[in-house]
């Protein structure tokens, strides 16, 4: 126990201690301020700028940028969508794989678009390494990408900046900060073992004397734009558990760190754009909070184990099913809640053989979207919960809510109530369909309270653009292709637009002279009223869900 919770504190601590340099870096990069790397990408820049008819000076207001990311993203669909279909007569497909059927086509374009990454499918006996690297990797940077756009518009209008132009972020975000986090990476996880090539499958022969085939490709720079990224979409079918994937405890180490280092240096991004680094470390420190009591609850019901087996031996152990042993509980532990903490979706061990409290874990981090969070939008969801602190705040001392200087009045509440209520609709009504038809539509694997977490888990998953899930669910089918890429484009665009308006609206309008009357939001009270307003509104929405799954299962099995 005591080496397990040593080797979590090690990764957090190197987390925080990557925070401010990584969230410096980032601020550098959007307030086009020097760094390390203009003298090699300013050139290359400026030449992709004019091949796409942009300028720096070019400034988007927020139905532009909006619009421009829908129509991007739609172009990229229907190229994606295309190499998939005709994947069995494109190049690089060693293994003679044919084209996946059209529900499952659409549905993996939808996800990988999404930066959401839910796969119905297992990656190395259903797309081709074109398919992998041409269609899959590639959305793995844009979406990517996207999603950091829309983060640093948001954190540009809400300490009162134009939104800057969507191309330009795009470009930035692949160029600056995550083709090189990634060249890095990749060639890490190469030397640490993880295959690069596009070699066939591999043949052994077993002691037993029969031949078996080990499946091989492409890896380790789809692996790591897969961590830092948050995409989660593994090239095998068992995802960062594969020793492919995720060879020894270096590599664990290492993808583990990639999944939060963004995420986290995010909010310390917006602490320089406002220039207010206390806020910034406040804020930080509130998710952290959150996040370490979500892994120790989880970490502890691992070790544990489960009662009901461990009644029958005799003996307390932990809970091994479905973890990877090389890594052991707590860095399953670790993972599960990190990946769905930042959306990323990737495991190392089987989410549906977590106890009940590993379960409620990773479920309350769907839920909230805001425990770090996803790529750049995270961070956005995180201030909706400022803004919304502020505006109860204010009501309650009979004040005019205002936060960083500026008004906040009816036009940002709506669009702050329609980011955080289009969740529980994406993920709350097509669960209460699945449960009308259950033997129809279901493909519950598990009974009772464990199959009421299967069902949501994957809806929220897919809302919350995560794309990991209890694995077991007959997800394959043409129900869950479809009803699950309803969700995840309800639960990816209608916020971003959101987003995107607010910011907009926030930073048109004319900054109010601070007085001793005014919230200071830069104080531990009002940031521990945000956990408080976090808890509530966020957390309170689901918990009849939770109580009927996690909670309810982990009861049963104490009793």
């Amino acid at each position: 126990m005591i080496q397990g919770l040593l080797q979590i504190a090690l990764t957090l601590i190197i987390v925080i201690a990557t925070t401010p340099l990584l969230g410096k870096y980032i601020a550098h990069v959007f307030l086009g301020q020097r760094t390390v790397l203009d003298k090699v990408l300013n050139p290359i820049e400026r030449i992709i700028y004019k091949l796409i008819g942009v300028t720096i000076e070019d400034e988007m207001t927020g139905w532009q940028y909006a619009k421009a990311i829908l129509y991007s993203n739609l172009f990229m669909a229907i190229l994606v969508f295309c190499i998939f279909i005709t994947q069995g007569f494109l190049p690089l497909n060693p293994t003679g794989l044919k084209a996946p059927s059209w529900d499952l086509a659409l549905h993996t374009t939808i996800s990988f678009l999404t930066n959401t990454d839910q796969q119905h499918y297992s990656g190395e006996t259903t797309f081709s390494y074109a398919s992998q690297t041409f269609a899959i990797g590639f959305l793995m940077f844009t979406s990517a990408a996207t999603g950091l756009s829309v983060g640093i518009a948001f954190i540009r209008g809400l300490t009162g900046r134009k939104l800057g132009n969507f191309y330009i972020d795009l470009t930035k975000s692949i160029t600056r900060i995550l083709l090189p986090l990634s060249i890095v990476g990749g060639l890490l996880l190469i030397i640490a073992g993880v295959p690069e090539t596009i070699a066939g499958v591999a043949t052994a022969t077993t002691l037993e004397g029969l031949t078996q085939a080990i499946a091989r490709g492409p890896v380790a720079h789809l692996e790591i734009i897969k961590q830092i990224g948050e995409n989660g979409g593994g090239f095998f079918g068992v995802n960062s558990a594969h020793p492919f994937e995720n060879p020894n405890g270096f590599s664990n180490l290492l993808e583990t760190w990639a999944m939060i280092s963004i995420p986290s240096a995010l909010i310390y991004t917006y602490g320089v754009f406002a220039n207010n680094i206390k806020q910034g470390w406040l804020v930080y420190w509130m998710v952290f909070i959150i996040f370490v009591f979500l892994v120790m609850i989880t970490a502890i019901g691992e070790y544990q184990g489960n009662p009901l087996v461990n009644s029958i031996l005799g003996l307390q152990q932990p809970n091994l099913e479905g973890k990877e042993v090389r890594f052991g509980f707590a860095q399953t532990a670790l993972w599960a809640v990190m990946t769905t903490a930042t959306m990323c979706g990737a495991v190392n061990g089987m989410h549906d053989s977590l106890m009940p409290t590993g379960g409620f874990s990773t479920l309350v981090n769907m839920f909230l979207q805001i425990i770090w969070g996803g790529q750049g939008t995270g961070t956005a969801y995180l201030f909706i919960y400022l803004i919304l602190a502020v505006f109860l705040t204010g009501l309650m001392v009979g004040r005019t809510p205002e936060f960083l200087g500026r008004k906040i009045e009816k036009q940002e509440i709506v669009l702050s109530s329609v980011v955080l209520l289009v969740h529980p609709f994406a993920v709350l009504i097509p669960w209460a369909i699945v449960f009308a038809f259950p033997d129809a539509i279901s493909g519950i694997s598990n009974p009772g309270f464990h199959g009421v977490s299967q069902v949501v888990y994957e809806y929220a998953s897919a809302a919350a653009n995560n794309g990991s899930g209890f694995e077991g669910l007959a997800d394959n089918t043409l129900w869950w292709n479809l009803s699950t890429s309803v969700s995840i484009l309800v639960g990816r665009y209608i916020p971003i637009i959101a987003l995107l308006l607010l910011a907009d609206g926030i930073s048109r309008k004319q900054p109010v002279p601070i007085t001793a009357g005014t919230l200071r939001t830069d104080t531990r009270l009002f940031t521990g009223v945000t956990g408080g307003v976090i808890l509530i509104l966020g957390a309170l929405t689901f918990f009849p869900v939770l109580v009927l799954g996690p909670i309810a299962e982990w009861f049963l099995i104490s009793k």
